[in-house]
């Protein structure tokens, strides 16, 4: 279909659509927000702040990709490998406009329908879920950073069509690695879950470089006190994570109508989310690093002050 390629320069947010108002479409689109709203209140914070129909979509776009996030979580036999086969047959069905019985389906189809949203940025992400499958160790950082790409710096191309945007690639790039920084977040703040589930994200050569490997993580979840390596490794991490928010930052100014207000705030909350981290000595084992309720709301202004200054900068 014509304007669902990467290589479209520019896009440009759709009209409102009545069918919103209209079950069963309402029901999938608050079937989608509740879910967002559940699994991730920092990133509903920032969704909250596109137009009626932009949300909509961007709820759609989110609750499809917690959808194969859930089979690989849940993974422990056989049949997660046919469960995302089966997930990533309802994503073509749903951009080719014959979605499945489902409110994620429905909601989907409807958004990619009013928005060019990049049908390859799901087949990335389908790879990147099945790196989940194959496999929970990463040797080089560039093997994580190739994962986090896939799993959360491509949901950038979902949501940069829904606000629309001017600036082609480059702001796509932007885009890119503002995901890319709110996945390696949600890695470091997972350490320790992640380990209690067999899934080490840290890459082994930097382990090693640190003095570290999968044994000494394993002693520190069951209580060893944290050494100055660990903390070495997590604030280089931490160092390349802040370094993604500031080129993301760049392209912010670029979305259209609502959207820089929106990205803004939920990159600062995720930004808070590293903080948190920091100020709790890099302690991801002993408590979860997190931004409180009214910490956000406190990043509202704070995000429209800032977004000036980049508007002043970028102007």
């Amino acid at each position: 279909m014509p304007g669902r390629d990467l290589n479209v320069t520019e896009f440009s947010p759709a009209l409102p659509s009545t069918e919103l108002c209209r079950p069963p479409l309402a029901q999938a689109v608050r079937f989608c927000r509740d879910l967002t709203r559940h699994h991730s209140k920092t990133f509903y914070l920032g969704s909250r702040l596109f137009s009626p129909p932009e949300r909509a979509a961007v709820w759609a776009v989110y609750a499809a990709c917690r959808a194969g996030d859930d089979i690989v979580d849940e993974a422990g036999g056989g049949d997660s490998g046919r469960e995302l086969r089966e997930w990533r047959g309802r994503i073509d069905a749903a951009f080719a406009g014959h979605p499945a019985d489902d409110p994620i389906s429905r909601a989907l189809a409807w958004a990619v329908a009013h928005y060019p949203i990049p049908h390859s940025a799901f087949a990335e992400l389908h790879e990147g879920l099945n790196m989940d499958l194959r496999g929970h160790e990463y040797r080089e950082l560039d093997d994580l950073l190739l994962y986090c790409r896939r799993v959360a710096g491509v949901v950038g191309f979902m949501v940069a069509p829904i606000s629309g945007y001017r600036g082609g690639a480059e702001t796509l790039h932007y885009a890119l690695q503002l995901g890319q920084a709110m996945q390696l977040t949600n890695v470091l703040r997972d350490v320790g879950e992640d380990l209690g589930r067999g899934r080490v994200y840290l890459p082994q050569s930097l382990l090693a470089e640190y003095g570290l490997s999968r044994a000494a993580l394993e002693r520190c979840r069951q209580g060893e006190p944290l050494g100055p390596g660990y903390r070495a490794l997590m604030r280089h991490l931490g160092d390349l994570a802040r370094q993604g928010y500031a080129e993301g930052r760049a392209g912010i100014p670029r979305l259209e109508g609502r959207g820089p207000l929106a990205v803004l705030t939920a990159a600062r909350a995720y930004e808070g989310i590293l903080d948190d981290l920091e100020r709790g000595g890099y302690d991801n084992f002993g408590r979860r690093a997190y931004v409180s309720g009214r910490r956000k709301l406190l990043m509202l202004p704070q995000a429209w002050w800032e977004l000036r200054t980049l508007d002043a900068a970028h102007g």
